[in-house]
C-alpha cells in the first residue's frame, strides 16, 4: 500500500512577514494550497517561491475561506495552518512518521489534535491556561465517518471530525502577536465578531445587573483566575499584558453585544 500523502491548506491576506517561516516548516508536505483574498504585499511572491498552488478568492469569512482551501487539497491527510503558525522540527518528524505508518493503524485515526504554543511579544506563554492549547488541525481528507471541515462561525472556527481523534506529542507555534498594537487591533476586531455571536444568542445584558456582571465582573474574575490561580504571573510582564488585555476583550465583546441589542430594541 502506498504511503499516505499530506496537503497543507493556508489562507492569506498580506502575510509577507509570516508566510516564509510557515512554508519553510512544511517543506516535507506533498502539496501546499494557498487561498489568498487580495494581498497587496509580497505574500503571493513568497508562496510561489515555495512552490505553493495559489488561488485568489474574495473573502467569505474564516470558516468558508478555510474550507475552500481544504476542498482544493488532494492528499490523504490535510494540515490546516494559519499563515502565522509554524511546525517545530519535532512535530514535522512526528507527522512524517504518522504518514509512514498510517496504513497499519487499526482502527484508523481520522484526526489529530496538535499542541499549540502561543508566542506573545516574543515570549512563549507557558501558563495561565494558554499551553498546551489543543487544536484539531490534522485530519484525513476523506474520513471513515464523513468529511472533515471547519464549522461555520464568524470567529474562533474549529475543525469537526466525526471519526476517531488522537493527540500528537509535539508542538506547533503561533507567532500572531509580535507587537501590542497588532494584538489590540485583532482583539478589537474579534470582539466585534464575538459580540455578534453573543447577541445572536440573546445575551445582550438588558438588565443593569447583567450588564455589570458581563462587562465588569466576568472580565475581572477571568483575569484573577488565569493570571493568579492558573499561574499566568509566571510569564512575566508579557503574561500580565496578555491576561489584562484578554480580559478587556471579554468586556468589549459583551459591551458590543449590549450595543447591538440596544439598537435592535430601538427599531
Amino acid at each position: 500500500m502506498p504511503k499516505a500523502t499530506l496537503s497543507v491548506a493556508i489562507i492569506t491576506l498580506n502575510e509577507e512577514a509570516n508566510l516564509a517561516r510557515t512554508l519553510a516548516s512544511v517543506g516535507f508536505a506533498n502539496e501546499v494550497i494557498v487561498v489568498d483574498s487580495g494581498s497587496t504585499d509580497r505574500t503571493l511572491e513568497i508562496a510561489e517561491s515555495f512552490g505553493a498552488k495559489i488561488f485568489t478568492e474574495p473573502w467569505k469569512g474564516f470558516a468558508r475561506q478555510k474550507n475552500s482551501a481544504i476542498e482544493k487539497c488532494v492528499g490523504t491527510w490535510v494540515l490546516s495552518l494559519d499563515a502565522d503558525e509554524e511546525l517545530t522540527a519535532e512535530l514535522q518528524r512526528e507527522i512524517g512518521q504518522m504518514l509512514e505508518g498510517d496504513a497499519e493503524v487499526r482502527p484508523p485515526v481520522d484526526g489529530y489534535r496538535l499542541r499549540l504554543r502561543h508566542v506573545f511579544l516574543g515570549r512563549w506563554m507557558r501558563h495561565g491556561g494558554y499551553y498546551p492549547d489543543l487544536k484539531l488541525r490534522l485530519f484525513r481528507r476523506v474520513a471513515s465517518a464523513g468529511a472533515a471541515g471547519f464549522t461555520e462561525r464568524p470567529v474562533h472556527e474549529s475543525v469537526q471530525v466525526a471519526g476517531r481523534v488522537e493527540m500528537m506529542k509535539n508542538d506547533f507555534l503561533h507567532h500572531g502577536y509580535p507587537e501590542l498594537n497588532i494584538y489590540l487591533e485583532h482583539m478589537n476586531r474579534y470582539s466585534s465578531l464575538g459580540g455578534k455571536i453573543v447577541a445572536a444568542k440573546g445575551k445582550v445584558s438588558r438588565s443593569w445587573v447583567a450588564f455589570c456582571w458581563n462587562v465588569v465582573w466576568v472580565p475581572l474574575l477571568t483575569f484573577v483566575w488565569n493570571f493568579g490561580f492558573r499561574l499566568g504571573f509566571l510569564d512575566g510582564r508579557e503574561g500580565l499584558l496578555l491576561h489584562l488585555y484578554h480580559s478587556a476583550y471579554i468586556s468589549w465583546k459583551y459591551a458590543k453585544a449590549w450595543q447591538i441589542g440596544r439598537y435592535v430594541g430601538s427599531r
